[in-house]
């Protein structure tokens, strides 16, 4: 349940503080007041995606925090995925959840001090408080949420079997797409045959291989550029040793400097070391020089092979052009074609395997979703006598509502049943879709008792209502009230209402407060002791202006409440 809220600079909101407690509570205040918020902020705890335009004007980050205490199943649901994240598990079951939110649009996590994601947020509450807004009247119209309502009610058999079913649904829509693409007409097919063929002899006869491209053009580069090669070599070999009497060349300029060398390197010993170099030297320069002569002698202009090499250029880049930027783009291509090629050559083998895969996958779905309808068939009528019986105990006593169950022509992802909610709330009226006859305060009622029925089948330990109480007053409310009441025996419940008949139930009452400070608009939340409570209660009565009989009617209500709770309590107890 929900122990304590905190929230600061979150939309009018300043900073508040709510403590809830066990059973019943109510949150009620004027319009505007700022409930809807808390409930948003609840939301934004839970793990909603956050925004920035929700940051209280003229501060950098909102802050929302609530504890909650774990026991039961909530405890035994939530504290495995804790030890998977790598959380901290406290000690006395609470758990902290607290969100950051700021200016640059970044949202910040935390469990129990520990970041998280977004995703690991949703995971770890997604059973731990359910909310009921108003919204949720358009969803209970929408046909195609039927289904999921009823199969909420499911057990571990049902959960199962949907598992299957979406399994092989998603294989048997995967085959039918394969048969699709296979079952080409003849035509069609010849056509594909003859251009894959084309293709791959093309890039068969270009004879790509990773390191025959760079080779090609390193080759190429060198004999087109041979003129160049063998005037830039012969004028390096003359320079070097050249047979002008009248010039030195390099090697008779070293020569010389070693001559000169031996004249006194026995002087000292640094001059025996440079005459040593030198020595070097005019030999590695003799050894150059033979070399690039020899490299010059051989040096000789192929056409053919040039020619040859042009050709060679030319095919690469014109396969590059229709197959890929790389000869290993190319290759890759031509893999996907041969593999292509002879899906089609093998084309009837191939559709008939697809074909005995997809019967196969049609049979056992077939099986599957006659045992899901037979499930839901039996859901259903237990459904339909329980949500009967609560619509009755909601004042909505010539009812009669019914779950049509139909066979679609096709499997999808929900196996193939179609199902819509029916009701006649007038005797001798026929069956009609909800969204053709229900009012707002109907369609309240009718979602109170999903949610009554549905709170014996999951393990949510908090209910959140905001603004049930639509559409509806008088006696009514009180009924709503009283059924809200009875849901709180085992789950903490909060509710946001402007009815004096439901909030008079509550065990405890908030009062939320809108007030100006500094040009600054600010929610304020006070929780309301006995004669506080009554002043609330004749405000909800009466209006603005208080006077003594709505306050006493107000005092007669809440003992009139106190009375009902005890009478039921006790009928329990025994």
């Amino acid at each position: 349940m929900i122990v304590e809220l905190n929230i600061s600079n979150f939309a009018i909101i300043d900073n508040l503080k709510i403590n809830f407690t066990k059973g019943f509570n109510v949150l009620t205040g004027e319009t505007g007041a700022g409930k809807s918020i808390i409930i948003e902020g609840i939301n934004m705890i839970l793990g909603q995606r956050a925004s920035k335009d929700f940051i209280r004007k003229g501060s950098q980050k909102a802050t929302l925090e609530g504890l909650f205490y774990l026991q039961g199943s909530a405890r035994n649901n939530i504290n495995p995925i804790l030890e998977e994240y790598g959380i901290d598990i406290d000690p006395n079951n609470y758990l902290l959840i607290s969100r950051e939110i700021h200016t640059n649009g970044r949202s910040v996590s935390r469990v129990n001090g520990r970041t998280v994601t977004l995703s690991m947020l949703n995971n770890i509450t997604i059973n731990l408080v359910d909310i009921y807004g108003q919204h949720e009247h358009q969803s209970l119209l929408n046909i195609d949420n039927h289904i999921k309502i009823i199969d909420s009610f499911g057990d571990d058999e049902l959960k199962k079997l949907l598992e299957i079913i979406r399994t092989k649904y998603e294989t048997l829509k995967s085959q039918q797409n394969k048969l699709k693409d296979l079952s080409l007409n003849d035509i069609e097919k010849d056509r594909e045959i003859d251009l894959l063929r084309y293709q791959i002899d093309e890039i068969n006869d270009a004879d790509l291989s990773s390191w025959d491209e760079e080779k090609v053009f390193k080759e190429y580069k060198k004999i087109s550029n041979i003129k160049e090669i063998g005037y830039e070599l012969g004028q390096v070999v003359n320079i070097i040793n050249n047979n002008d009497y009248n010039k030195n060349s390099i090697i008779d300029n070293i020569n010389i400097c070693i001559r000169k060398m031996q004249n006194i390197r026995d002087y000292d010993i640094d001059l025996k070391e440079y005459s040593k170099v030198l020595e070097n030297i005019n030999f590695e320069i003799q050894d150059v020089f033979m070399n690039m002569r020899s490299y010059l002698e051989r040096l000789d202009i192929d056409e053919e092979r040039l020619e040859f090499l042009e050709g060679r250029i030319d095919t690469i880049n014109k396969t590059k052009r229709k197959y890929g930027n790389t000869v290993e783009e190319i290759l890759k291509y031509k893999n996907t074609i041969d593999n292509r090629l002879e899906a089609l050559l093998n084309n009837e083998k191939a559709i008939k395997d697809i074909v005995n895969n997809i019967n196969t996958l049609e049979k056992e779905l077939t099986d599957c979703c006659k045992r899901l309808t037979q499930i839901r068939t039996n859901l259903s009528k237990n459904i339909e006598e329980s949500i009967t019986k609560e619509l009755e105990e909601l004042n909505m006593n010539n009812v009669a509502f019914k779950i049509k169950i139909n066979k679609l022509e096709y499997f999808s992802f929900n196996g193939w049943d179609k199902i819509e909610f029916l009701i006649s709330t007038n005797k001798g009226e026929d069956l009609k879709p909800l969204s053709k006859i229900v009012s707002g305060g109907e369609m309240s009622r009718i979602m109170l008792g999903f949610k009554s029925i549905l709170a014996d089948y999951d393990s949510v330990p908090s209910l959140i209502f905001d603004e049930i109480d639509t559409g509806i007053s008088g006696r009514t409310a009180q009924i709503v009230g009283e059924k809200i009441e009875r849901l709180s025996k085992k789950h903490q419940v909060i509710c946001i209402s402007h009815l004096p008949q439901i909030a008079a139930l509550a065990d405890t009452h908030f009062v939320i407060k809108k007030d100006i400070f500094k040009s600054q608009t600010n929610t304020m939340v006070k929780k309301l002791e006995d004669e506080e409570r009554i002043n609330e209660m004749a405000r909800l009565l009466g209006g603005v202006d208080l006077t003594d009989t709505t306050k006493l009617h107000a005092k007669e209500m809440l003992e009139m409440s106190k009375k009902f709770k005890n009478t039921y309590s006790s009928k329990n107890t025994l």
